[in-house]
């Protein structure tokens, strides 16, 4: 049986050690940026701040976790 094209595996979608993110904010629900990805870890990501390179003590899951956005605006 041919699997669906559109199908893909977990590890498809792993993003590399070092790739600038934002992570879903547990306050409030919305994006803060200034972090990469540390390592993976259970299914998830340990991240680590840029500002001073501390990895923070939480496994980030998969949905509170994207791809670094740029600010759309021109002076950004």
């Amino acid at each position: 049986m041919m699997s669906d094209p559109d199908e893909t595996t977990d590890a498809a979608h792993l993003m590399v050690v070092g790739t600038k993110v934002d992570v879903r904010t547990g306050f409030d629900g919305h994006w803060s940026n200034g972090f990469v990805v540390a390592d993976h870890h259970d299914g998830g990501y340990r991240i680590r701040r840029r500002s001073d390179n501390t990895v923070l003590p939480a496994v980030f899951d998969a949905d509170q976790v994207r791809r670094e956005r740029r600010n759309s605006m021109w002076w950004y």
